[in-house]
């Protein structure tokens, strides 16, 4: 049922985007859009979060083609990494038969240091598809992914539902910034709430969806929504995300020196750098002088394959092999480690997939022990939480629920006080046609496989990271610099 309205969708918006639209012989070129600056004379900061700084309509365009569906786009106040006022825009897409107490905030999963790969450009028709970046070093590109995902939220549309995406890495794209990516999230539904044009009645119900970037964002907005924005987590009903990095510096560990993945490494330090203003320049050496600047302006696109093999080691001085010996370092990664936050207050989802190309054999482990060993034994009588973990077979299936888990969630009552549930499992596909020899034999061989990946992973783990905890919660090593427990660990 789910793949088939995943289908429907993507062929509802494919017919939208084609239907009596002719395609632009050129396409369109990235400029510099003053709708992206704050300009009015009353200062930045005298403004609430989530109030709206400007507002424009245009059409809504899959790789800079036009269709007939109209977006709304808010330039409004938001917060950043350091808790400085930031302007920044979001998108709001509403269908012919839009039902106004139903929203469902998609997050991208844009990941690029490059401002113009923000949702919004692609939503507005300014992406830039093969010209070069800013800084000349790099192939503009990464925007086009955020037209993709129109399969995504398609099947949403065509349900009626108010679709919001924000641009949740900010004006700056400052990638890896876990908390900034929630406090934007959160700030673009005031502001799209306070947008008349948008039609979303004030009581509204709103779920959260995202993949990968947008996991990052769903569950960061899930966090921080009844501190930061307790007027939006009391309508929220609930958040749905797939392919969740819980502690980016276990990331970090996995594509330390692989053979695609490597250059996120440089990515996450020019990203963090550039958010909590840190200066990382006294600890690189050379090659990492020579390289961070080539991936300031790169989306993720640009980076794999790129730099295969690559090592915080490599970009380090000698002395700083060890990141925990970077103070700057070890408080970030403290900052943006999830499992340090707050616990969510609403239902969450989580979907990960066995075959994660960005994983090591074990990672598919953080967000379930996120779930069981740090959210749930956290939970009070005051604080309803019902989570649902499901391991996939890919990154594709593990898409597919995380869309049908924030529909099946509208109009469902609110978890009661106290009460949490956790499931999780295989994902398999199977038919009514199906017969019973086809499934002994998938149940055999699926068994013999897990067999074999649990012999792997533990032969892996002994030999390259003989001092990696096996839990998540608990750590054998301290940091060097005084933490209580090692984000590297």
């Amino acid at each position: 049922m789910a793949s088939r309205i995943l289908f429907q969708g993507a062929v509802a918006l494919t017919a939208i985007a084609l239907t009596g639209i002719t395609a632009p012989t050129v396409a369109a070129q990235p400029s510099a859009d003053s709708f992206y600056q704050y300009d009015g004379s009353a200062p930045l900061s005298s403004y609430q979060p989530g109030a709206v700084l400007k507002t424009r309509t245009l059409p809504y365009h899959v790789v800079n083609i036009p269709t007939p569906l109209q977006a709304v786009q808010v330039l409004y106040r938001s917060t950043d990494a350091l808790g400085r006022p930031s302007a920044n825009v979001t998108s709001i897409l509403r269908p012919p038969n839009a039902q106004p107490d139903k929203v469902v905030s998609f997050q991208s999963a844009y990941d690029s240091l490059n401002p113009e790969d923000g949702p919004s450009r692609a939503v507005a028709g300014d992406t830039p598809i093969g010209s070069l970046t800013a800084s000349g070093r790099n192939v503009a590109f990464g925007g086009t992914l955020a037209s993709g995902e129109a399969a995504m939220f398609g099947p949403l549309l065509a349900l009626g539902y108010t679709v919001v995406i924000p641009d949740t890495e900010g004006p700056n794209a400052d990638f890896a910034a876990g908390p900034e990516y929630g406090m934007m999230t959160l700030d673009s539904l005031r502001a799209a709430r306070n947008t008349p044009e948008t039609g979303i009645a004030d009581s509204a119900e709103i779920g959260l969806m995202g993949y990968s970037g947008g996991a990052i964002a769903t569950n960061w907005a899930s966090i921080l929504a009844p501190d930061y924005a307790p007027d939006i987590n009391e309508d929220l009903i609930g958040a749905a995300q797939g392919g969740l990095l819980v502690n980016p510096a276990n990331n970090l560990r996995y594509a330390n020196g692989s053979i695609g993945w490597a250059g996120v490494v440089g990515m996450a330090v020019v990203g963090l750098a550039r958010a909590y203003d840190i200066d990382f320049d006294p600890y690189l050496g050379d090659r990492g002088r020579e390289l961070l600047p080539r991936i300031e302006d790169a989306s993720i696109g640009n980076v794999i394959l790129q730099y295969p093999g690559v090592t915080w080691q490599d970009l380090a001085k000698p002395e700083y092999a060890n990141p925990n010996s970077v103070p700057e370092y070890v408080d970030v990664a403290n900052k943006i480690n999830m499992g340090n936050a707050p616990i969510p207050t609403i239902p969450m989802f989580i979907a990960q997939a066995a075959t994660e190309p960005s994983r090591a054999p074990s990672q598919v482990d953080p967000a379930s022990a996120l779930a069981t060993e740090s959210w749930l034994p956290g939970t009070s009588a005051h604080s309803p939480l019902v989570i649902a973990t499901q391991v996939c077979r890919s990154s594709t299936t593990s898409t597919t629920p995380s869309v049908t888990f924030p529909v099946a969630r509208f109009g469902s009552p609110a978890p009661s006080p106290g009460s949490t549930t956790v499931s999780a499992g295989i994902r398999r596909r199977t038919t009514a046609r199906t017969s019973h020899r086809a499934i002994h034999w998938r149940r055999k061989n699926t068994r013999r496989v897990e067999v074999s990946n649990r012999r792997f992973r533990s032969r892996w783990r002994d030999r390259r990271y003989p001092r990696v905890c096996r839990r998540f919660r608990e750590c054998s090593c301290s940091s060097e610099v005084g933490s209580d427990r090692s984000p590297w660990c």
